[in-house]
């Protein structure tokens, strides 16, 4: 039994968040995790980014 009295979990989990081990990471995904809003300037400055450090390193500066 959960804390809410159910048998289920009462949150559900999130639908856009992944670990990294399900698909390669995009541009994105990288605005995202970096606080920002997707716009065409931040998905350019997430593409220079992820080419010039790797897609990897660039994601992992925003995550703990």
């Amino acid at each position: 039994m959960t804390t809410n009295g159910s048998d289920k979990s009462a949150e559900k989990p999130p639908v856009e968040l992944y670990t990294g081990s399900e698909r390669p990471y995009d541009p994105e995904d990288l605005v995202k995790v970096s606080g920002r809003e997707p716009t065409p300037a931040t998905l350019e400055w997430a593409r220079r980014l992820m080419a010039e450090e790797g897609p990897g390193p660039a994601i992992e500066r925003y995550l703990p």
